[in-house]
């Protein structure tokens, strides 16, 4: 049914994975949909399957390398140009990288990609959402977090690359992120939660190595459909449980704990203070 016609998404990484089915789900919900992602052709081709299925429904493409803070700019600024409000923000886009690369920032990408992007842009979108009656943050972190610790010795990973370290570190500081974000909300009519998907078989890795990823796919036990990994994201989107419920951690609909790290207030707020000064922001 759908009871969100006036609403408006954007959702990051929509053109694939648990992004594309939730932007999918979101559309047929009724929601104006605008999906962010890199690759215009797949974004396009995607929203020509939203469509085809429900030829109705609302759906834009906002083109953008995210691992970019000047493409981030480009497109918050498009938004504001066209959008007064934003009622749903899903920060989704992400990836792992096997050997160490660098932004056109300077930033280690999984970094820049998993963390900045989710930090500038939601900062760079909080008038839009302050605007609307009921503006939800929504965060895809990670159970990955749980290994994760922020190494402010070396945050870019400059002296010691260790693959999944570093995409570990980047899910927890979506955590992290997530409760300071709560905490400066606080007083408006803003939420922000995070979640973790569970084991979904999607495309990320396949940067690194397409075959490996598609056989993990395949054999790794527990691994779940994007359309179930979507399904704690739509219910964060959609649910009136979580009305007014904030700086929480969900998994399967359903609020859990995240891992002691996640808490500590002083690396909370150190990461937020570094991460303003990275992106341009203080």
């Amino acid at each position: 049914m759908k009871n969100n016609s006036d609403k408006i998404c954007v959702i990051t990484g929509g053109t694939s994975g648990i992004g594309a089915a939730a932007a999918r789900q979101l559309a047929h919900l009724g929601f104006s949909v605008i999906i962010v992602g890199r690759n215009r052709k797949k974004g396009l081709n995607h929203i020509k399957k939203i469509k085809y299925s429900d030829p109705d429904v609302q759906v834009d493409f906002l083109h953008a390398d995210l691992s970019s803070q000047n493409q981030i700019r480009k497109i918050a600024k498009e938004f504001a140009d066209r959008y007064s409000r934003l009622d749903l923000l899903i920060n989704n886009a992400g990836a792992y990288y096997a050997k160490r690369e660098i932004s056109v920032d300077g930033l280690e990408m999984t970094f820049a990609l998993n963390h900045m992007s989710y930090f500038l842009l939601t900062n760079l979108l909080l008038d839009q959402l302050k605007a609307s009656v009921s503006g939800r943050i929504i965060v895809v972190s990670s159970g990955a977090h749980e290994g994760g610790r922020i190494n402010f010795e070396d945050l870019q990973s400059e002296h010691n690359y260790n693959r999944n370290q570093v995409y570990a570190q980047s899910k927890l500081a979506n955590l992290l992120f997530t409760y300071a974000l709560a905490r400066r909300l606080e007083g408006t009519r803003v939420t922000a939660n995070a979640l973790h998907p569970g084991s979904v078989a999607t495309n990320i890795g396949a940067n690194n190595n397409w075959l490996k990823t598609r056989l993990r796919n395949l054999i790794k036990p527990g691994m779940i459909s994007p359309d179930e990994g979507a399904k704690t994201v739509v219910y964060l989107a959609t649910s009136p449980d979580v009305e007014g419920v904030t700086g929480k951690y969900f998994y399967n609909c359903k609020i859990i704990n995240s891992s002691e790290e996640s808490y500590d207030e002083v690396c909370r707020e150190k990461l937020w203070l570094l991460s303003e000064k990275l992106a341009g922001l203080s």
